[in-house]
């Protein structure tokens, strides 16, 4: 049986890895809420990030500098992918996905061309360690956790008190009428498909001290994405925080009594299990 301490640290660990993994999917959530798309390259945005992040930590040795440049150049990224890609296909779902898979296969191999197949990782910005009874954890861990959660309520805000937000929600409950009623849907459908890009591109700066860049870490978070959402919820800000943090939870939890790699045997298990309670999970309750 693992000691308090080593559970605290689990739990703490947990915390924090789901904090930064609700931060990611949050836009691939959105997409299908707002959006009613299947964005298949949202992991790509997390990896551009994380790239973007290392070129210019490496060009210009300022981390803050690049937490700003690095999502901004997603988002634009994400709008040119918006007007080119999604708009013209009208948001159609099956459409939609096919063009985004190819997204996500040019986003990697231009990756692959100018970045190389290497991982690379930078330097914390400040290396503190916060000392627990037990143990001492990461100073910039919960960094990392604390500015995730700002940037999550932060989002929880302009999304219940902001006119951008009230947009948001109608087109989600219903595009047209939101029509009807003077919303200019296209433009919420660029603004809410570019925050959420810019918010991957945040998480994949801020993972980049803890776990180093390369060309295909997008995957694993493209599966991350759908096993949120299948146990969030579609669209749902507060679903996607808790079950995040579930996974986040798990991840940790059964690594401690076994290994990573039954936890996300675990996980996925799990994920089958509500699909076989909810008989298809949030999208058949969409489709319904």
């Amino acid at each position: 049986m693992p000691s308090p301490g080593l559970l605290a640290l689990a739990l703490l660990d947990g915390t924090t890895s789901g904090l930064l993994l609700a931060l990611t999917v949050v836009g691939f959530s959105f997409s299908f809420g707002i959006l009613r798309i299947v964005n298949v390259a949202h992991g790509e945005f997390f990896m551009l990030g994380a790239v973007l992040a290392w070129a210019v930590v490496t060009a210009t040795g300022s981390f803050p500098l690049a937490l700003v440049l690095a999502p901004a150049a997603v988002m634009a990224l994400a709008v040119a992918v918006d007007r080119l890609v999604l708009r013209p296909l009208r948001y159609a779902a099956q459409p939609t996905v096919v063009a985004t898979l190819g997204v996500l296969y040019v986003l990697q191999q231009l990756t692959l061309l100018l970045y190389g197949p290497e991982a690379r990782g930078v330097a914390a910005p400040f290396g503190a360690t916060v000392e627990f009874p037990w143990f001492g954890y990461s100073g910039y861990k919960l960094a990392v956790a604390g500015l995730s959660a700002a940037l999550l309520a932060g989002l929880g805000v302009l999304l219940r008190r902001t006119d951008l937000g009230l947009m948001m929600r109608a087109t989600r409950q219903d595009p047209e009428m939101a029509v009807a009623l003077g919303v200019p849907v296209e433009r919420v459908y660029t603004t809410a498909f570019a925050l959420g890009a810019g918010m991957a591109a945040v998480a994949g700066v801020l993972v980049v001290p803890v776990q180093q860049a390369h060309y295909l870490m997008g995957l694993d978070v493209l599966l991350l994405s759908f096993v949120v959402v299948i146990l969030g919820g579609l669209g749902s800000l507060g679903g996607t925080v808790a079950a995040s943090l579930l996974v986040g939870w798990m991840d940790s939890l059964v690594s401690l009594f076994f290994t990573p790699t039954l936890a996300r045997v675990f996980t996925i298990l799990v994920v089958a299990l509500v699909l076989v309670v909810r008989r298809g999970g949030p999208w058949a309750e969409r489709a319904e």
